[in-house]
């Protein structure tokens, strides 16, 4: 369990994800009271600026734990039943029996049956999963796009189910954090980024970490590279981007210290009370987007290494952008990794993305960083 912090390891593994291929990345260690902060790369790949550990990034779908700390805060303040029917607080939106069927806890473990909008908004994505038959045009329509989140959601329960609520294995989806969304606006008068701001970002003391108010990070940050699967090559700069295609689902951006503190905090009982913690470490299995079977609970997904200690915390991607942040569950050990650039393999003749160096460099980095 205790293994100390090894700097030198820790640079060398962050390194080697930059030699395996990814323009730059940065990352916070904490073991106790020893902090490790590191950075390789660039940020710019043009004019060679460097990447360094302090700076913002768009953290992806990590926020979707901030998003269930808030509405676990209303649950506690009893604005919000876990097992209350979603139909109950938003009709208008998730109508009749499967808005009586689906519960606000079956929203936030993705057990909701709701399909994904993703691939409805935007059209060249329409055909994902299947991969060969997707395209990166609308990331470029869409940049600068204002998305409704009513009109995102309508797309997602339109869509041919993608199970029955409850049943499982659950499928990720980001129409069912959209939906939370506006469920925090429904009960606390106010918009979700002002409550999980309020509430969750400011009760934790972040400094640095905020709902972006237009389509540019402010402060020191890097470009964000997309290659879509090798579609887009040289992989493209999408770090000015109009976020409200996610909204309360991924949209925050923040520091990988930041992220240390808040996991920290979250996992001390300090955030939510230690019954709602317990709620949201009670995992299902859940297909990921990537299509794999992976455990989760309310907001928080586990990572254990053999014969070692389970982790807690979320990945997230955006456009050209990634982050990891695992914390083990007595709170001593922390990682937080944030990357510039996303879905850098391949597709083989079959569709499938291919093995890349990058993958296993991450993993190493994922090892040395948790583990030691």
């Amino acid at each position: 369990m205790g293994n100390p912090l090894d700097g030198a390891a820790l640079d060398a593994a962050l390194e080697n994800v930059h030699r395996a291929g990814v323009p730059g990345l940065f990352a916070e260690v904490r073991d106790g009271d020893r902090v490790w902060r590191g950075a390789a790369g660039v940020a710019d790949v043009d004019t060679g600026r460097p990447v360094t550990a302090d700076m913002r990034h768009r953290i992806g779908s990590v926020t979707k734990t901030f998003t269930t700390a808030a509405v676990l805060q209303q649950a506690e303040a009893g604005r919000i039943g876990l097992d209350a029917p979603i139909g109950r607080y938003l009709p208008e939106l998730v109508p009749g029996e499967r808005g009586e069927a689906i519960t606000v806890r079956m929203l936030i473990n993705h057990t909701s049956g709701l399909a994904e909008y993703l691939p409805c908004a935007y059209p060249s994505l329409k055909a994902f999963p299947d991969l060969a038959d997707t395209g990166p045009q609308s990331l470029d329509d869409h940049r600068l796009t204002r998305f409704d989140p009513a009109e995102l959601i309508g797309l997602g329960v339109a869509a041919p189910p993608a199970g029955t609520p409850g049943g499982a294995p659950g499928l990720y989806s980001n129409t069912n954090y959209l939906l939370l969304g506006l469920l925090l606006a429904k009960v606390t008068g106010s918009t979700a980024e002002q409550c999980i701001t309020r509430n969750v970002i400011e009760r934790a003391g972040l400094r640095h970490t905020a709902f972006p108010t237009g389509p540019h990070v402010e402060g020191p940050h890097s470009r964000l590279y997309e290659a879509w699967f090798g579609m887009i090559d040289p992989p493209r700069d999408y770090s000015v981007y109009d976020m409200s295609w996610v909204g309360p689902s991924a949209s925050l951006i923040s520091t990988v210290a930041d992220l240390n503190r808040f996991y920290g905090l979250l996992l001390a009982g300090k955030i939510v009370s230690p019954s709602s913690l317990a709620q949201m470490q009670r995992t299902v299995q859940v297909v990921s987007q990537e299509g794999k079977l992976i455990d989760y609970g309310l907001g928080l997904h586990p990572m254990e290494g053999p014969g070692q200690g389970v982790f807690w915390g979320h990945g997230g991607t955006v456009w050209g952008g990634g982050t990891l942040a695992m914390t083990r569950a007595d709170g001593e050990r922390r990682m937080a990794v944030a990357l510039n650039t996303q879905r850098w393999n391949r597709l083989d003749s079959s569709g499938r993305p291919q093995p890349h160096p990058i993958d296993d460099a991450l993993a190493a980095l994922y090892r040395v960083a948790m583990y030691g």
